[in-house]
């Protein structure tokens, strides 16, 4: 009897899956969060070409702002998520985003039920449309917080211990379900500003933003009491922040007392300055993201976003400048929307036949393929067919687009330290908010719609470059990839499992 019981206790526990009312809960809470995200988004370009007609100034203005602040703060908003509790973060994320949001929804409504501030008191109308930026770029900040939270660490901690499939999948459910908020909150929108009014529009984003944070806290709070792995990982991660204070404590004295007992001289006070600023939570971040084996790949999708082919704010402003309706635009946005959610279906697919790595190889020569329809609108003269082939050519890219963001990820999932992944996030998404910023600079630069031709071949250049160094990516690190500890998850039993798409090989 007590040789059962013995065989009993030592007898491995099988891994336990989440219940599927958990992650419905999870899916629904990340619905609401990118529904209220992807609706501002969409808006705001019609809200600014509205508020300042005939010219792409206030839009590129404002993707200025909302860049600039991510690739300033998106490091330390990282190193934010990495340092406090999960419950922290999901409320500062939640109550910050919709507020903001309601805000600039409350800020662009009264601009444009009030269309002759900017004659009868300017200095409002400036007030108003500072407010409106402001309120956006820290709204923007805030869903980067629940993105990182969600995508980058809850997605990979509750698939934990499960078949290695199960993170693929999960990784396609979120992206899908970011991809559906962009499918029909556009067409949504788009039908209210063509059929009532840009107005209504405003007030209805700030009413979304009050109404859905209640919902969307009680959905992810019930997520992280239901899934153990979760309260194990916040646990583990308070008591490392403990031991990784004082040891950054006890380093600081020891190189104050080794300075202060060195001789005087000019390498002591340059290697104090030194010190100093690699304990800059943002450079500390960036060397962290340099040192990693996906940072190749990070920069490649990176550049994806020096772009105005994306059916953002720039090319959603331009199309309007065309004459194309809003509801055109909205339902463009949307089928490319169904291209990418395509995508997220074909990724697993392609994933279990190919590498991670060859399937964003494929997946990026994809996107420049189809880019190639946009660049010939530019030299197309009638207007209406230029348009629709600039829509089409952006909306087909979307299948290479969507599967080389999940490749991507998933390699920073799997080959990013768990200590690094928030901290890498941080930055992966600074880094795309610089090149996002140097676009909205392009676009004050040359802010005549009449020359948007030019901001389209400059994008179609910087996916070229992108799946060049993607490509040298490959060349030097996908036979040390296959060689490496990290084509097995784990060791059951004796045997090695290997992972999904990676051939391990059997070096002597």
């Amino acid at each position: 009897m007590d040789e059962e019981e013995d065989i009993r206790v030592r007898e491995p526990l099988l891994p336990v899956s989440p219940p599927l009312s958990l992650l419905i809960c999870l899916y629904v809470g990340h619905f609401l969060a990118r529904w209220g995200a992807r609706m501002w988004e969409f808006s705001v370009g019609l809200y600014m070409i509205n508020v300042w007609p005939d010219s792409l100034l206030f839009a590129a203005i404002y993707g200025v702002v909302e860049s600039a602040s991510t690739a300033l703060f998106g490091s330390i908003v990282g190193k934010w998520v990495d340092r406090f509790t999960y419950v922290q973060v999901l409320r500062v994320w939640l109550l910050t985003q919709n507020l903001s949001f309601m805000m600039a929804g409350g800020a662009v409504a009264a601009l444009l039920i009030y269309q002759g501030l900017k004659s009868t008191s300017f200095v409002a109308f400036i007030l108003l449309v500072v407010l409106t930026n402001i309120s956006g770029a820290v709204g923007v900040l805030s869903s980067l917080a629940g993105t990182i939270l969600i995508e980058r660490e809850w997605v990979v901690v509750i698939s934990n211990d499960q078949p290695p499939e199960s993170l693929t999948k999960m990784n396609s459910v979120i992206r899908r379900i970011d991809l559906t908020c962009k499918l029909f909150a556009p067409v949504f929108t788009g039908f209210i500003v063509s059929f009532v009014s840009l107005k209504a529009s405003a007030i209805i984003l700030a009413l979304w933003n009050i109404l859905s944070v209640w919902l969307q806290y009680w959905l992810l709070m019930a997520v992280y009491n239901g899934v153990p792995a979760l309260s194990e990982s916040n646990r583990r991660r308070n008591i490392n922040l403990v031991p990784n204070d004082s040891l950054e404590s006890k380093s600081e004295e020891s190189l104050l007392s080794n300075e202060a007992s060195s001789v005087a001289g000019e390498n002591s006070w340059k290697r104090k300055i030194i010190e100093r600023l690699s304990r800059l939570p943002c450079i500390d971040a960036w060397v962290i993201y340099t040192k990693q084996e996906v940072v190749l790949p990070g920069v490649a999708l990176s550049l994806l976003y020096f772009t105005v082919l994306s059916f953002g704010t720039l090319m959603t402003a331009a199309l309007e400048w065309k004459g194309i309706p809003a509801y055109i635009i909205g339902i463009a946005r949307g089928i490319s929307a169904i291209v990418g959610i395509a995508a997220t279906l074909v990724y697993p697919i392609v994933h279990s036949r190919l590498s991670t790595l060859r399937t964003g190889l494929w997946s990026i020569w994809t996107q420049w393929f189809f880019l190639l329809f946009c660049v010939a609108s530019i030299w197309i003269q009638n207007g209406l067919i230029s348009s629709w082939m600039l829509m089409g050519g952006v909306a087909a890219s979307r299948l290479g687009l969507w599967m080389f963001d999940l490749a991507v990820i998933q390699q920073m999932q799997d080959y990013v330290p768990e200590s690094d992944r928030c901290v890498v996030g941080g930055v992966q998404n600074s880094l795309q908010s610089m090149l996002d910023l140097l676009t909205y600079i392009m676009g004050i630069i040359i802010s005549n719609p009449q020359d948007f031709g030019t901001l389209v071949m400059m994008s179609f250049l910087s996916v070229l470059l992108a799946a060049i160094l993607y490509s040298f990516h490959i060349q030097i690190y996908d036979g040390s990839y296959m060689k490496s500890t990290h084509c097995t998850k784990s060791v059951v039993n004796g045997v090695k499992e290997q992972e999904p798409g990676l051939i391990c090989c059997i070096i002597p």
